[in-house]
């Protein structure tokens, strides 16, 4: 029988490297190693999305009420990690090369 208790928390989470994080707070196991999941709420501006840590990236863990947790994650306004499309890189750096190209002329 398993008598473990899930952590579960809302907090908001300092990081080193000087950031900070707003969210729900659990543990999870990934292929046999611990993870702190932390789950940013929807802002304004922001979707809601999880991010997964290794401990030893974090410097303290703040439990806050969900008011306050949902409060400084729309200060904070952390982002979720965007996927880039290849072909809109391709079209501003061939950009870029053209008004290079055209300055060299200019002289």
């Amino acid at each position: 029988m398993n008598t473990e208790k899930n952590f579960e928390i809302n907090a908001v989470v300092e990081l080193f490297g000087h950031q900070k994080m707003a969210g729900k707070v659990t543990d999870q196991t990934i292929g046999g190693s611990s993870f702190i999941r932390i789950d940013v709420p929807e802002t304004s501006i922001q979707p809601a999305f999880s991010r997964m840590l290794n401990p030893s990236a974090i410097y303290a863990i703040n439990p806050v009420t969900e008011e306050v947790m949902l409060h400084m994650a729309e200060n904070i306004q952390n982002k979720p990690i965007q996927s880039w499309d290849i072909q809109e890189m391709q079209r501003k750096l061939l950009s870029l090369k053209s008004k290079d190209e055209s300055e060299d002329y200019d002289d």
